[in-house]
């Protein structure tokens, strides 16, 4: 299933979406986020995506600004997917897929008496969402994978490391980012970066700060 078929640039994209706040979900372009949906808004929110163009916008509500707890405020960035892949459990959840098209910006928050919120966004800002692999050849991928190696030893973790050997640039810095454990803060800032060299140099400073974090005044990192 094509996600880019019929969206080429920000005018191909819907002006008005459904947004899912969630803290420490990122989703880049072209990047796959699974999501377990169980609660009634947001089961609401896939059927009516399901009904119309399987778009879903993924957004953080914003912590240095929280509002209500069941309707928190946002970040002004998010990022738009389309459902790629969906199935029914017989407990009464949804198993979807979104595949990333491009980020957006929250013009407007629309008022509606449906249980979900909606957005009025604008793509124009992110026109290089819609060019795949922009940007590669700017990539630090020595850095990047040198970062990767640092934090799976002092984690004790398994990656598997063909994969990411074969990976394009684009996908593995944004595949980092979107696993990456850190928090809503550095996730955001990822999302935000302006072009895919800037997003792998926050990715290498925040695992590199978390390194040292962790590692006390003996960090070799230091």
């Amino acid at each position: 299933m094509s996600t880019h078929a019929s969206y080429k640039g920000p005018a191909d994209c819907p002006a008005v979406i459904p947004v899912f706040p969630l803290s420490g979900a990122l989703l880049l372009p072209r990047g796959q986020m699974p999501l377990n949906i169980f609660e009634p808004r947001y089961l609401a929110m896939v059927d009516d995506a399901m009904r119309t163009d399987r778009i879903i916008g993924m957004i953080q509500p914003d912590p240095e600004s929280p509002g209500a707890a069941a309707n928190p405020k946002l970040y002004r960035v998010g990022c738009a997917g389309r459902v790629t892949q969906y199935a029914e459990t017989g407990d009464g959840r949804y198993l979807i897929s979104l595949t990333g098209i491009s980020r957006f910006r929250v013009e407007s928050e629309i008022a509606s008496v449906g249980p979900y919120r909606r957005c009025h966004v604008s793509y124009d800002a992110f026109a290089v969402d819609f060019e795949p692999r922009a940007g590669e050849e700017h990539v630090d991928r020595e850095g990047v994978l040198k970062a990767l190696r640092d934090f799976v030893e002092s984690n004790d973790l398994k990656v598997d490391w063909a994969g990411i050997d074969e990976a394009p640039d684009e996908a593995l810095v944004n595949a980092l980012c979107m696993m990456s454990p850190f928090g809503v803060r550095e996730k955001q800032a990822m999302l935000e970066a302006p072009d895919l060299k800037t997003r792998a140099e926050i990715l290498i400073a925040v695992t590199q700060m978390e390194l040292v974090r962790g590692s006390g005044p003996e960090s070799p990192m230091q």
